[in-house]
């Protein structure tokens, strides 16, 4: 097994990043990132707009979470953050079904931790509908309200756009960081990068912290 698949969630491998080791504190596009052959739109006006494509059930993802999250908490108002669960087949569709439920009842920021504890340290599968309304009901949310979110119109909506923005980012591991609709960035990349000196993870929050930096001053 590839170090790249034993680290991080794929769906395909990635291109090596050359021949040369690479830094997070000065990255090159076609290594610790890349830009995007097409501009995507984004909602966050002068602010940068930065989207995690992320999995519950990714441990990576989990193990990225603590770190992605101080790191959000840290910018302020300096961007403007939002996640995307990826699609994955139907083995997979409660959970992404779950977070978007949480994200149209506003609860994101309470249980979106508490999801990914339930998976990677209770071991709750959430494969099935009742699973996860279960899991919601002894969190604390009323059952019947998350069902009705979990089942409108608005999640069905949510869950086709997450489609079209894997496939408009061309999004094939996770998890990956958009930056401002115009650069990719993930612990894969900068591993492969990198050749696995340093931590990947934090590497990967250096190299938000430039592309962030780059497409805030392109706005002035």
């Amino acid at each position: 097994m590839q170090p790249l698949r034993r680290l991080f969630c794929t769906t395909a491998l990635l291109v090596l990043a050359g021949s040369a080791s690479g830094s997070p504190a000065a990255p090159r596009d076609g290594a610790e990132y890349q830009s995007l052959p097409n501009v995507q739109p984004t909602d966050g006006g002068r602010k940068i707009e930065v989207t995690e494509f992320f999995a519950y059930y990714c441990q990576h993802c989990y193990a990225f979470e603590p770190q992605l999250a101080a790191w959000v908490k840290k910018q302020g108002d300096n961007v403007v953050f939002r996640r995307v669960h990826v699609p994955r087949g139907a083995q997979t569709a409660a959970q992404q079904r779950l977070f978007f439920t949480l994200e149209s009842l506003d609860l994101v920021e309470q249980y979106h931790g508490k999801a990914f504890t339930a998976m990677h340290v209770e071991r709750l599968p959430l494969a099935q509908d009742e699973q996860v309304f279960d899991w919601a009901s002894r969190a604390g949310i009323d059952r019947a309200r998350f069902i009705d979110a979990y089942r409108s119109f608005g999640v069905q909506a949510k869950v086709r756009r997450a489609q079209s923005m894997m496939e408009d980012y061309r999004i094939t591991h996770w998890p990956m960081i958009a930056v401002d609709g115009r650069f990719l960035t993930s612990p894969g990349m900068v591993q492969e990068a990198t050749r696995g000196d340093g931590d990947a993870l934090q590497g990967t929050l250096q190299v938000m912290d430039r592309l962030v930096a780059r497409a805030k001053a392109d706005k002035k």
